[in-house]
């Protein structure tokens, strides 16, 4: 399911092609690609799941103090690691990531089929976020920084 995400935000977002294919197309597009049919339709409900998080009247998590601290469950902790979690910590600090967002992303990361996220994947699904939330042009551009610009292997100079 994460490689159909991948595919897509790589072949829809970053080549700037307008994702205005319906869902029988993208499924049709998606199954010439080599991709399985019950991955398909995880992944798209995926993806209507991130849409719909922003579409609610209300922020996806109300009156949280910006300076409480995130306590992961057990099943979090066995999703993402210690150093996945450090860096969303190390977003929220730079303020690429609020407390809603960083609420957002965990929950997305929960629905993803994979067993645990390296943090490469979890960058990935930060990214998708960002780009899927309207208002976070900069967090977003700071992210895509974070990701294909690291010199020396450094996250920041």
């Amino acid at each position: 399911m994460f490689d159909i995400l991948m595919y897509l935000f790589e072949n829809y977002v970053h080549s700037e092609v307008e994702l205005l294919v319906d869902e029988d197309e993208l499924t049709q597009e998606l199954t010439r690609a080599g991709f399985h049919q019950s991955a398909i339709i995880k992944a798209l409900s995926w993806l209507e799941h991130l849409a719909s998080l922003q579409e609610s009247d209300q922020p996806y998590l109300c009156n949280h103090d910006q300076h409480s601290f995130r306590i992961y469950t057990q099943a979090e902790m066995e999703k993402l690691d210690v150093e996945c979690r450090g860096f969303l910590l190390f977003l929220e600090q730079i303020k690429v990531l609020n407390v809603e967002l960083r609420e957002m992303v965990i929950d997305r990361v929960m629905e993803l089929d994979e067993p645990a996220l390296i943090l490469e994947d979890l960058k990935w699904v930060i990214l998708m976020v960002l780009f899927n939330v309207p208002g976070n042009e900069s967090a977003y551009e700071q992210m895509e920084d974070l990701i294909f610009e690291q010199p020396d292997g450094r996250l920041h100079s």
